[in-house]
């Protein structure tokens, strides 16, 4: 058991190294302009970038910026200022900095450069909201969304239009400047419109389509954010910038790590370690529930007589319910993973969330093992009751399997390995 756990911890760690920004972003940096460059940018990952940019920046060139991340994410820095703000709901620490870095932005000019540091996470971070929507409404519709199971290319499509940097509106706001946008991907994917909301990428989407995901997922949406979306509908008011405007023609999005990036360095550890390893896929979304059982079925089916690790990523979703337990994404699948497994033996599984939150929790995600229904049953815990309630941070917590990692400043999305190491 012991040994089976401390290879699951081993390969988590070969995983969230192979995408710190400190070992990739440096490779990815443009040449210093003839002016000034300024860095700006959000997500979880935010303050490591920055930090990687001011390590490996060319002495003597200008540099300056503003970046803002998740509370409890910030790093020291010398020329660009970190700033730590709300998620997954916005604050207005992280709307008075995306306001000001449309304003910086709007300082630049055709020899300059725009470096944004996109990162998962950016869409909450640098949420301002649109005149007329106040940052209370902004925090309701998107606690509903979120809490409706919605996927988040859905949720953004919704923020894009009610915010003012996202959908390509930092790109727009720039001032004819060069703009490089270096992404760190946390969605299925990697398209750059949806990573943080794009904020420098064409946006595709209308206010239509905002307003089809409300009344899609029943979102009861305040009277202001409504009239918003109507007067875009109207054409009262401009859209955010589509493919083919203008304002992309010297803007450049460059993906730098994601999913797949993590999922194969974990292969290649195990596979050093003598542990057969299948890359599954890393596009696995949908209901945690079910993605649970499919994976226990495919292990199920395999006769291999040598150990083996399938190795997942993606994002899944969970609907909350009413009353509702404490628990992410990643701590769902794998109660529902366990329940699907019963107690085979020999089967192991790990699952977390790469930015080393599971949801709003303090974990990244947990463990489960051959006897994890056995100990539960013998401390008094339901994991059929637990599931149902989505009470999954309750029941790791209780056994003492869940993954803490601390912020890793870092975030490609989740991370899933089944482990069998003997019938």
């Amino acid at each position: 058991m012991t040994d089976a756990r401390r290879l699951l911890l081993d390969a988590l760690h070969a995983a969230l190294t192979a995408v710190d920004p400190a070992r990739i972003l440096p490779g990815f940096l443009p040449p210093p302009p003839r002016g000034r460059t300024l860095v700006v940018g959000g997500g979880k990952a935010a303050a490591s970038m920055a930090r990687a940019v001011e390590a490996h920046w060319p002495e003597g060139r200008p540099l300056s910026g503003l970046v803002v991340t998740r509370y409890r994410h910030g790093l020291p820095t010398r020329h660009i200022r970190v700033v730590e703000a709300s998620h997954p709901l916005p604050d207005g620490r992280g709307e008075a900095a995306a306001t000001r870095m449309l304003a910086m932005a709007g300082e630049l000019g055709p020899d300059d450069l725009l470096l944004a540091l996109v990162s998962g996470g950016g869409s909450s971070l640098l949420a301002a909201p649109v005149p007329g929507v106040p940052l209370k409404a902004l925090r309701q519709v998107t606690k509903a969304l979120l809490h409706s199971g919605a996927p988040i290319a859905d949720i953004n499509i919704v923020r894009k239009h009610l915010t003012r940097l996202s959908g390509g509106q930092l790109a727009r706001a720039a001032n004819g400047a060069r703009v490089v946008a270096l992404i760190l991907s946390d969605v299925v994917g990697d398209d750059p419109a949806d990573i943080a909301s794009g904020p420098c990428a064409p946006d595709p989407s209308t206010y239509a389509d905002a307003m089809d995901r409300l009344r899609h997922y029943r979102v009861d949406a305040p009277e202001c954010v409504v009239a918003h979306l109507q007067r875009g509908i109207r054409g009262d008011i401009p859209d955010t910038p589509k493919p083919g405007d203008a304002c992309f023609k010297r803007v450049r999005n460059q993906i730098i790590a994601n999913n797949l990036t993590a999922l194969d360095a974990a292969c290649g550890f195990f596979r050093q370690r003598g542990v057969a390893a299948v890359l599954l896929s890393d596009r696995i979304a949908g209901d945690a529930e079910v993605a649970a059982r499919r994976h226990a079925a495919l292990l199920q089916s395999i006769a291999c007589e040598r150990p083996l690790a399938l190795v997942s990523g993606g994002e899944t979703t969970v609907r909350i319910a009413t009353p509702a337990g404490h628990g992410g994404r990643n701590t769902h699948f794998l109660l529902a993973l366990a329940l699907a497994l019963g107690e085979a033996q020999g089967v192991w599984a790990l699952a977390a969330d790469t930015d080393g939150i599971d949801g709003t929790e303090d974990n990244a995600g947990a463990m489960i093992g051959p006897d994890t229904l056995a100990r539960a049953r013998k401390l008094g815990l339901d994991a059929g009751a637990a599931l149902a309630l989505r009470d999954s941070y309750g029941f790791f917590a209780a056994l003492g399997d869940l993954v803490v990692t601390g912020p890793t400043r870092t975030n490609v999305n989740d991370y899933r390995v089944l482990l069998q190491l003997g019938r």
